[in-house]
């Protein structure tokens, strides 16, 4: 298996991109490819024990940096770190394409850059992605930025994406899907949740209805869907409001000699909270529905964050996504298809 890695996308790239793909290298073996400005990328691995190891440079001059405008910069940068990096992956070269860079241009650059590899067919538009750790575990929520006011379509298959991705790389067999809204009636939402939903209800999902905000960090759902407006601002919310907490946590410990103790006291356990909440542990998520595998990993991933998203890339190879997403799209398109003509089709009865 060959994986590319974006050496460059990370804010502290080449330095955590390029030791987090040596780090992949060791521990799964599997071939790293790493892409970008190959001096900088050479200083790097000096800096490692690589005697062995299954890592090899590609060359690119250009880099998409994260303030830039996504479409336009990887049209300006055919000779970017993305761009070239995808290519490979489009001509067969890789298996997976990894990347810590701003997340618009890894999106740009699969739909419309000279190195992009397109949309699954019958995929209206794909979707980003995050894992969001909850008190059941861990959901998958998308979309989280891609598209904004999605048509009810759009939602349907960003369910059908998640719960096929829940299911192949999660491991969790029957995935509940939820769709985010601000009620849990069915009623509730606008125009195209309410649309969403009633279709929803005719394929073969583990549907549980409406998810609300509160219900994101308490594991209602596997799969949480919504438009990536309203998911970007969720998970916003939700991590502000993490931080916001930890750092009041840490303040009252500090102030009170009480709470110091106690806090002492509690360290292995806030530390196990803080692990389960850590991004790094988690690497990076799919952006789903384009026609290879493509991983996206925070910007600011250091080495753990940068090899944990390899890992997901190998899973989501090794599980043959693409492949999967493709079968269900067809399913439920025939299955759709079936539903509208029974609501449609005169009754028999006098």
């Amino acid at each position: 298996m060959r994986i590319v890695l974006d050496a460059m996308g990370s804010d502290r790239a080449p330095g955590m991109d390029v030791a987090g793909g040596v780090q992949a290298a060791r521990r799964f073996g599997q071939d790293i490819i790493l892409v970008g400005r190959e001096d900088e990328i050479g200083r790097e691995l000096a800096k490692h024990d690589t005697d062995g190891l299954p890592i090899s440079v590609v060359h690119a001059s250009e880099v998409v940096e994260m303030h830039e405008h996504p479409s336009q910069a990887v049209r300006r940068k055919p000779e970017s770190s993305m761009v070239v990096g995808m290519a490979l992956v489009r001509d067969g070269k890789a298996d997976a394409f990894v990347s810590a860079g701003n997340s618009g241009g890894v999106l740009a650059t699969a739909l419309t850059s000279a190195g992009r590899i397109g949309r699954i067919k019958g995929i209206r538009r794909p979707a980003l992605s995050t894992i969001f750790p909850t008190l059941q575990g861990t959901s998958l929520i998308l979309d989280i930025g891609a598209n904004t006011d999605c048509k009810p379509e759009w939602l349907v298959q960003f369910a059908l994406m998640g719960s096929v991705y829940a299911r192949r790389v999660l491991g969790i067999p029957r995935p509940r899907v939820g769709l985010l809204a601000n009620g849990e009636e069915d009623t509730k939402g606008n125009a195209a949740v309410q649309a969403a939903h009633l279709m929803l209800r005719e394929l073969n999902l583990h549907f549980v209805g409406n998810v609300e905000g509160k219900d994101l960090t308490q594991g209602a759902a596997d799969v949480v869907v919504s438009d990536g407006f309203v998911g970007n601002v969720a998970i916003k919310t939700a991590e502000g409001v993490a931080a916001m907490l930890f750092t009041l946590l840490r303040s009252e410990i500090k102030s009170r000699p009480l709470a110091a103790l106690g806090g002492l006291l509690a360290k292995p356990a806030l530390r196990s909270v803080a692990k389960k909440l850590d991004y790094r542990e988690y690497g990076g998520a799919p952006l789903l529905g384009v026609n290879g595998i493509v991983i996206i990993a925070h910007g600011r991933s250091d080495a753990l964050a940068v090899e944990n998203a390899v890992r997901v890339a190998i899973d989501a190879v090794s599980k043959d996504l693409v492949e999967a997403i493709r079968q269900d799209i067809e399913d439920a398109v025939t299955m759709l298809a079936h539903a509208s003509l029974g609501s449609t089709r005169p009754s028999s009865q006098q």
